[in-house]
């Protein structure tokens, strides 16, 4: 990156998003630092304004005039580090896999992280574990007293927004199979070759395995099922945090023609649970409501509506807008009878 060595994040142990970003990092062998704390304090201590939402993990990245500014959303954030970094590259060049590779990124930082905060905060053992540890992520030498006041704030905070997510008594089954279903899908995957789209690691990889850094390594009963459902998952959670030393080639991803099919059946968890949900937050922005209601997977699933998901499946679209003719042909092949094919029509 011009004049910008090391790149800056500012983040935490426990988001999913920032061990997406500095596993990702590590792995391009790009030179970084990470400061771990709060964007919000730390932006303001260093004099730099604040982004319209602070997010974890947030970067420092020189502007057009090389003025640095707080950067976030780990999505765009790798397509710019594409553009600027051509060492170990992460989006498939292939157009079609590249397009994929997008859909199931987007899975894990829309989708999947309900699994983890459903799992962190829905249930009593895992919240009292988050809430005894977070306190200590920022400030691991807190006095006990403040700790005793910490712990029950942030506790009560998070469990109050699990409406945020969708996750109630109705919807905590739904979300439970999904993510059995996910694990199950990705170690069949995993039998057959050590990352989702091939030989080497995709930005979807990077995003998939920062979610599971919680799902499988910080939250007692998400942890449970895993290690009963899906050990590779679990080995592969714990390899893929330092990637640095992998010899890669340019012809390590699976190419359009050779999917295996533990691949469409993670595509099939996607159009099972994810593009409903989209489509449905999507209507609901046009109609103007604020409340979106929809049957998925044969449950009554009920949510705020977001304005960002509603970008998510249009920057989905985008994506395969800019296809060729004959690449559209072949996801259209490759997603049909997934689920995932409506997103397009």
């Amino acid at each position: 990156m011009p004049d910008v060595k090391p790149l800056v994040l500012i983040g935490v142990p426990p988001s999913p998003y920032t061990r997406k970003m500095t596993a990702l990092l590590r792995y391009r062998h790009i030179d970084y630092r990470i400061i771990w704390g709060d964007p919000g304090s730390v932006l303001t201590e260093m004099g730099i304004p604040l982004p319209k939402v602070p997010l974890l993990p947030t970067c420092l990245m020189p502007d057009t005039s090389g003025v640095l500014q707080a950067v976030c959303d780990s999505t765009p954030i790798i397509r710019r580090l594409e553009a600027e970094f051509s060492h170990r590259q992460v989006i498939p060049a292939n157009p079609v896999m590249a397009f994929i590779d997008y859909l199931l990124e987007d899975f894990a930082d829309e989708w999947c992280t309900k699994y983890m905060f459903h799992y962190r905060w829905a249930l009593d053992e895992d919240a009292d574990n988050a809430g005894t540890l977070l306190p200590f992520f920022h400030k691991t030498d807190m006095p006990v007293d403040t700790h005793k006041q910490f712990k029950p704030w942030i506790t009560n905070k998070q469990v109050r927004r699990l409406h945020v997510v969708g996750s109630n008594d109705v919807t905590a089954p739904l979300i439970d199979a999904s993510y059995r279903r996910f694990l199950v899908a990705l170690e069949s995957l995993l039998e057959t070759q050590p990352f989702i789209l091939g030989r080497r690691p995709s930005a979807c990889d990077f995003a998939i395995y920062g979610q599971l850094t919680q799902l499988v390594g910080f939250d007692p009963s998400s942890r449970k099922i895993a290690h009963a459902l899906a050990p590779r998952v679990v080995a592969w959670t714990g390899l893929m945090e330092d990637q640095c030393g992998l010899e890669t080639a340019g012809n390590d991803w699976n190419t359009s023609d050779e999917i295996p099919a533990s691949l469409t059946s993670l595509l099939n968890e996607v159009g099972r649970v994810y593009v409903p949900a989209l489509l449905a937050n999507a209507a609901a922005l046009n109609r103007g409501d604020k409340i979106w209601e929809a049957d998925i997977d044969g449950s009554l699933w009920s949510q705020q509506t977001f304005g960002y998901q509603g970008k998510c499946l249009e920057w989905i679209k985008g994506e395969f807008k800019v296809l060729s003719q004959s690449d559209q042909e072949s996801v259209n092949k490759l997603l049909a009878g997934t689920g995932c094919e409506v997103l397009l029509s």
